[in-house]
């Protein structure tokens, strides 16, 4: 396994997404879920394939279920009202990673959102998730967001080489994106991802200067091999 992904349950309880995750007829499952409280469920064994990526795409490879571990974090999600991650819960979360890592020799820059890996399909963890906090411990990739200032913005219908340089970048840092030079419907999904990871304070699909600026920033640190 190469490859860490974070998902929430999006449920309206965390027994209700272990049943969830436990019933071979609903064709989903995961490694590890994470209770708001910090205990940790194991429900298939690393070394086995778990079902919780679905449809997906990184860096070249189109299975990710093959290749990565999956964790479920308890939280209602989006739907739930975007509720923090209690305190004890992103600790144990972080013990996890940090262990997961260190025995899979997983690199930093492969610790993913599921909606890093399937942008417009899925959103969690969410642009509350405290990746900082995670980073900060060595489990994933982290700049400081560059600040929101008014300049130029790249939307839907925007076509030139300033789009085709952008989309470059994100496919460069892993995304699956079309390097066609002309903002499409996919190019908006996959800005959004990466705003929902590394430039939360606004997610609206739209790369503005500080989207562009922090993305800079993250490939030139992912370039160095983290």
């Amino acid at each position: 396994m190469d490859s860490l992904i974070l998902h929430y349950t999006g449920m309206s309880t965390g027994a209700a997404a272990l049943a969830h995750l436990r019933d071979p007829q609903a064709g989903v499952s995961c490694h590890y879920l994470v209770w708001e409280d910090g205990r940790i469920t194991q429900i298939v064994p690393e070394a086995l394939r778990a079902w919780h990526a679905g449809a997906s795409f990184w860096a070249g490879e189109s299975d990710i279920n093959s290749v990565s571990i999956g964790i479920e974090i308890v939280n209602t999600g989006h739907d739930g009202g975007c509720p923090p991650y209690p305190a004890a819960q992103i600790a144990a979360l972080i013990a996890l990673c940090q262990d997961i890592c260190t025995r899979n020799a997983i690199p930093r820059r492969r610790v993913l959102a599921h909606s890093d890996i399937a942008p417009g399909r899925k959103i969690d963890p969410g642009e509350w998730f405290p990746w900082a906090d995670l980073a900060a411990t060595g489990v994933g990739l982290y700049v400081p967001p560059a600040p929101l200032v008014p300049g130029p913005v790249m939307r839907q219908g925007d076509q030139g080489p300033e789009v085709e340089a952008l989309q470059r970048n994100l496919a460069a840092l892993g995304y699956g994106i079309p390097v066609s030079g002309a903002f499409c419907d996919a190019t908006g999904d996959v800005v959004a991802a990466f705003q929902r990871h590394w430039r939360q304070t606004h997610v609206d699909g739209e790369a503005d200067v500080s989207t562009v600026e922090t993305l800079r920033k993250l490939s030139s640190l992912a370039a160095l091999g983290a």
